[in-house]
């Protein structure tokens, strides 16, 4: 087992539903990973912590998935789709019925699952398993994630640029290397265009709890925050931010993540992050057909199109798009990184000094710290 960046996780609590589906990035290999036998057909499945209609994260896995079914046909892949299962004993399980149902792959869909992979893949060596945004590789288990933390200094500086109260929010789901890179790369990013920005973050133990989503926006909007973005799976907080704008208060709007949540939040919803998970699904999958499938890791970002800036709400104006556009292009470019220093936490620590950068790999094993200006 290749172990990359070990941290602990957190679960949560879901009811569990199976769903057929009738319609019958390629990862850096390591050194030493196995060969697998071509086949004509591959029955591949997806394990969900949620729905596909939370309209964000799960949404758009099951996007992914749609997809690659496109792209190599019902002829040759066939799709599985578990829906609600707790990130925790239960998932292993899950992914144990799945193997023994004679699937090819198995695709974990998130972070709390991976625990559970690593203990059921060895037990069936001939089942590809790929766990997304994971740490750990095994020889028929690879880990897939893509770069967030790109396309939330995006949607940071139209923060900084658009708040008029200088205070904004990120609702995060549970403190993990993902999130946590997220909202220092959005505080980061805004801090850019106003030195004095405030970045307010709170945690409410879910992927996906819209009355807890709700509550917390509500409640940082009485904390005279303006703009907020959320790593929740749901339009909640937008939705609190529309609302809040027809009142006429004194609002900015705030981020779709995982899928473009315009349609619940016209008004409110600036831009989103958008996770684009079809051509990793295509070319994992493709590979088992092929017969060269390989262990390893493949962790993409705005550059390779897995993660896409949606489009910009009209009222926008012209200078923030300019700005949000050349981070993402300096993104793609290699000129612009949401982690290069000057950067100070909020105990003081220099965590990279001017002229250095903090790898994004070393930000994921790091220990959680939140850069100065934050409040969490």
């Amino acid at each position: 087992m290749n172990l990359l960046n070990a941290r602990p996780m957190k679960t949560g609590i879901s009811r569990r539903n199976v769903l057929k589906i009738g319609a019958a990035a390629t990862a850096l290999p390591l050194l030493g990973s196995r060969a697998f036998a071509q086949k004509a057909t591959v029955k591949a499945a997806f394990v969900m912590i949620g729905t596909p209609d939370d309209n964000g994260w799960n949404y758009g896995h099951d996007t992914g998935r749609l997809y690659m079914l496109d792209q190599l046909g019902a002829d040759k892949v066939e799709t599985t789709v578990v829906t609600n299962v707790a990130e925790g004993p239960d998932s292993e399980r899950v992914f144990r019925e799945l193997a023994q149902q004679g699937h090819d792959i198995i695709f974990g869909t998130s972070f709390g699952f991976g625990d559970y992979m690593l203990k059921v893949a060895p037990q069936f060596p001939d089942v590809k398993f790929e766990w997304a945004t994971g740490y750990a590789t095994a020889s028929n288990l690879s880990i897939y994630n893509a770069k967030f933390h790109e396309g939330r200094a995006v949607i940071g500086t139209i923060a900084g640029m658009m708040s008029k109260s200088g205070i904004g929010a990120y609702i995060g789901s549970f403190p993990v290397p993902e999130v946590f890179m997220g909202a220092n790369a959005f505080h980061l990013a805004a801090r850019k265009q106003n030195p004095n920005f405030v970045t307010k973050v709170v945690y409410v133990d879910s992927w996906y709890d819209p009355p807890k989503e709700a509550d917390a926006a509500r409640a940082l909007l009485d904390q005279g925050v303006d703009v907020i973005t959320q790593h929740t799976d749901g339009p909640a907080a937008l939705q609190v931010l529309e609302e809040a704008i027809k009142q006429g208060k004194d609002v900015i709007g705030g981020f779709g993540q995982g899928a473009d949540m315009s349609a619940f939040a016209p008004e409110a919803h600036l831009t989103a992050i958008i996770d684009n998970w079809g051509p990793y699904y295509t070319k994992a999958v493709k590979s088992v057909l092929d017969g060269t499938w390989a262990e390893g890791g493949f962790w993409g970002g705005i550059v390779d199109g897995e993660v896409v800036i949606g489009p910009y709400n009209a009222k926008i104006p012209a200078d923030v798009v300019a700005a949000a556009d050349a981070v993402k292009d300096g993104i793609v470019a290699g000129t612009y990184h949401p982690f290069a220093g000057p950067v100070v936490d909020t105990n003081g620590n220099v965590q990279a000094a001017e002229g250095d950068i903090i790898d994004d790999g070393e930000f994921w094993a790091a220990e959680a710290w939140y850069a100065e200006g934050m409040e969490a």
